[in-house]
């Protein structure tokens, strides 16, 4: 056991009064002076003498508080080669045997002494809930979670009151006994417990989640727990693993129409990307016609860090040069496209205008083109428009506009399932690569 579990044990010893003796009664004084020497045992509730004196409170304190074990030890000792012990007196003992083993740290004496306490009846009422939580705690830091398991439950029982407070290690008892099944059936309904009252569900919590779902292998309740770390405690690695499983893995993914969406999904989400993914977004961007967008892919991962290292610096170089190049002239042209994007059959053209002036971080033109766009019709990937316009709406700072807009994709194919993260990363962002939210309100 580590010196900081054990530690905590012994404060919670402390606070619920183990490290103290029960309150001797000196048998020689409740006893009979008449009755016979040989048939001499102490009252109910008391100790005999000599096992008064060996374990005198006012003799012990100072022993324990000077660190004098060795000492203690001694006196627990010869009080144990006492024959014809009382209950009492049996309970007494490993009450001073507890009171040793918590100050010198010694695991095993706390359990023994623990479950001899409470098997002895003679502990009073008002602390049995806590001297059980406190063996099971013992038995949890002692790894031997199936007892911790048997003990913990046993809280939950006979002291109700106490139930909440055990749940947590209950709950890790038996994730780390390797009931992991279990782990998925108890922790479902407190995290949705949790959210209801408004409140959020620990990181522990969804962490121990989302593992023992993935070790049962649980793949809709893995990525349960992922959106909600993702949600609550956002970091680049949820954000990978969500879209990976939630997305690209998901059956039915389209990837010729919407991995360039999926790649946008990730550069706004994730802080750091892999070089792959920024030069895979630029160059599905430049071949779309969007070098603005492409530009400031590129300058992201090198600023970054990620780009122009290596031996794929040459070709990062070519590709940023490309890209700025394509970018200036795109800037200077791109009105003269709007005449002939509004007379076309569908709408197609007038998104693709919208979405290269969002790209220019000129949001309210471009959002105005892409509503034309989606209004005109004609268009293959109607979600996929919805796509776009609900991330103009992000980047424009527009939380609640991108949220309703993100909540009219029902599309196949990733569509619902990529607006549903950007829903989700509107809501609780994590400044991506692009800190396309960022700016959200």
């Amino acid at each position: 056991m580590s010196q900081f579990r054990f530690a905590r044990l012994a404060l919670m010893l402390a606070a619920i009064g183990l490290n103290a003796a029960p309150a001797l009664m000196h048998g020689a004084a409740a006893q009979d002076k008449t009755a016979p020497a040989a048939a001499a045992q102490p009252p109910a509730d008391s100790v005999r003498p000599e096992l008064f004196k060996l374990l005198d409170p006012a003799q012990i304190k100072p022993l324990m508080d000077a660190k004098n074990y060795t000492e203690v030890k001694n006196r627990v000792a010869q009080a144990e080669a006492i024959q014809n012990r009382t209950p009492y007196e049996n309970y007494v003992l490993n009450r001073m045997k507890l009171s040793l083993a918590t100050a010198t740290s010694d695991e095993p004496g706390v359990i023994s002494a623990l479950e001899a306490i409470l098997a002895s009846g003679k502990l009073p009422v008002a602390d049995q809930a806590n001297f059980t939580q406190a063996l099971a705690g013992s038995y949890y830091n002692a790894k031997n979670y199936p007892k911790a398991i048997e003990w913990y439950q046993r809280v939950q029982k006979d002291f109700p009151a106490q139930a909440a407070a055990v749940n947590g290690p209950l709950l890790r008892s038996y994730y780390l006994s390797g009931d992991y099944a279990t782990s998925v059936k108890m922790l479902r309904p407190m995290i949705e417990a949790e959210e209801q009252a408004g409140k959020t569900p620990s990181n522990d919590e969804l962490r121990m989640y989302a593992s023992a779902a993935n070790k049962v292998k649980d793949e809709a309740g893995y990525v349960y727990g992922l959106e909600r770390l993702a949600a609550y405690y956002p970091s680049d690695d949820y954000w990978i693993d969500v879209i990976n499983r939630g997305v690209i893995r998901r059956p039915g993914f389209n990837q010729d129409v919407y991995i360039t969406d999926t790649l946008r999904l990730q550069f706004a989400a994730i802080q750091k990307l892999a070089p792959e993914t920024y030069v895979d977004l630029a160059e599905l961007a430049l071949k779309d016609g969007f070098p603005t967008e492409a530009k400031k892919v590129v300058d992201a991962g090198y600023a970054a860090g990620v780009l122009g290292t290596g031996s794929g610096a040459a070709a990062h170089r070519q590709l940023r040069d490309r890209a700025t190049k394509e970018a200036a002239n795109d800037a200077k042209n791109i009105a003269s496209g709007e005449a002939s994007a509004s007379k076309s059959k569908n709408g197609a053209g007038l998104v693709n205008l919208g979405w290269a002036y969002v790209t220019m971080d000129q949001f309210d033109k471009g959002i105005g083109f892409i509503e034309q766009g989606i209004a005109k019709g004609g268009l293959k990937a109607p979600d996929e428009a919805k796509l776009r316009l609900g991330m103009a709406y992000a980047r424009a700072g527009k939380k609640d506009q991108a949220i309703k807009t993100f909540e009219t994709v029902k599309g196949n194919g990733g569509a619902a399932d990529i607006a549903k993260y950007w829903i989700l990363l509107v809501n609780h962002p994590n400044s991506g690569a692009g800190a396309a939210t960022a700016a959200a309100k």
